[in-house]
Order: C-alpha cells, then structure tokens, then sequence
C-alpha cells in the first residue's frame, strides 16, 4: 500500500482517570483509505483512545487532527458532522422501535425528525433500505429491533454507521461474540466499504481479523505506543510478542 495522506492524526494524548493512565503520551495516524487496526492486551487504553477519538469523553491534553482540523474535546454530534462515526461493544440500538427505524435515527439528515414527522423522507429510506440490502436484513426492516439476534443486532449497528456518508469508521470489537459464518461476512463488508475509499479505524481482539485485512496495526500497552507497522512486522516484533501475546 502506497504512502497516502493521513486522515485522522493522534498527537501526544493523555488521559487520566483519578491517579490511573489510561492513555499516556499517545500518538499514531490513520491513513485515508486505509484499515488500520488498534490492538493490545486488556488495559492496555484501547477503548479509551476511541472514546477520546469518538468525544464521548474528553482529553486532559494532547490533539487529535480528523483531515487536518482540530476535533479534541468537540461533542460526538460535531464529530460526526466532521465525518467520523462509530460502533460500541455494547449496541446502542433502540429496542423498542423498528430495525428501518433505527436506521433513519442514525441519518444525518432525519435523525428523530424522521420519526417525528408524517412520512419518512423518500431518499432517507431509500438510503436505509439499499445498506440493509448491503448487509442483507432488508427482510427485517419492519422487524422491531428487540426481535433481532445478537449478530443481526451487530450488523444493524454496522450498517447504521453509514447512513451519515462518513469518511472515516470506527468499529469497536466488531468480530466479539459473533459466529464464524458472520464474522466472514463482517471482514467482507469492511473490504469492500475500503475498496470504495472507506477509512477503518477497527479495536479488535481477534487476530485473524486484524491480519487478514489490516493495512497497518497499532499496538497499545498500559495507555502507551507500543509498535505501529504491517501486520507482518506487527507479528514478529519482539516487544510485541513479549507483551502482547505472552511470548519472551
């Protein structure tokens, strides 16, 4: 993969919980078209690097750049104005309304005003309806989202991520908990969303996920940069391998 302009730059970020680093003096970046992953051990500040990323909390220092602009400490609603979206561990969906439903919410455009007015706008669903047909839940659209599996409710998830058009997707744990068929569905929707110009930014536990279609991997230790490279150096770097997968 050729050297490309980066999307999304990390610089020297902190962030304290009490007396506990949970990131520490952090910086790495994210190449535009690219899929880069986030590893490292339990601990090791993933999560809070998204969070700190996404605005769901805020930064005691340090700056995080989205193609060139300032975005540290802004609220998530303005960051996903800027371009970037998200997925949690945990889904995030609304029970209680339909799986089209949830949909439209995610809409830049819509949002709740879909819902609250007469009709949903004709291209909102439109738009819905071809990213379920993409991820293969058209059938589900009128289907309340509690009715839905625990897969299904992660591609749902997945799939709202791109109603907004981002230009940049985060993806937390995207392969946890999900079975060996959808999770080869899951690595072959983020491929082609990336052969499209889509940028990934993917935490991730499972290793045959990251090799497999990572262009870079970034790996974290107690809150700090530990390596950053391809996935072949990523898998024979001694510090790595000693931290991360436990071997000396």
């Amino acid at each position: 993969m050729t050297t490309k302009q980066l999307l999304l730059q990390i610089e020297q970020l902190n962030k304290a919980f009490g007396g506990i680093k949970a990131v520490e003096d952090c910086s790495f970046g994210v190449e535009s078209g690219s899929i880069t992953a986030l590893i490292g051990p339990n601990g090791a500040g993933k999560t809070t690097a998204f969070n700190l990323i996404s605005g769901v909390i805020k930064t005691d220092s340090g700056r995080i750049l989205f193609d060139g602009q300032a975005i540290q400490n802004l609220p998530p609603h303005q960051i996903t104005r800027r371009g970037i979206t998200r997925t949690f561990q945990i889904s995030r969906n609304l029970q209680d309304m339909t799986v089209l439903e949830n949909m439209i919410v995610s809409s830049p455009v819509a949002g709740w005003r879909g819902l609250i007015q007469r009709s949903i706008l004709a291209h909102e669903r439109e738009r819905a309806m071809e990213l379920l047909d993409f991820i293969g839940l058209t059938h589900l659209a009128q289907t309340p989202t509690r009715s839905l599996s625990y897969g299904q409710r992660k591609l749902l998830d997945f799939a709202s991520t791109l109603m907004a058009k981002p230009r940049l997707i985060m993806l937390d744990e995207p392969a946890g908990g999900v079975n060996p068929a959808l999770l080869q569905d899951i690595m072959r929707y983020i491929k082609d969303l990336n052969q499209q110009g889509m940028t990934f930014l993917i935490v991730e536990h499972n290793m045959d996920l990251v090799m497999n279609i990572s262009h870079k991997v970034v790996v974290m230790a107690y809150g700090r940069l530990l390596a950053s490279g391809s996935p072949d150096e990523i898998q024979n770097d001694p510090g790595v391998l000693e931290a991360y997968l436990g071997v000396v």
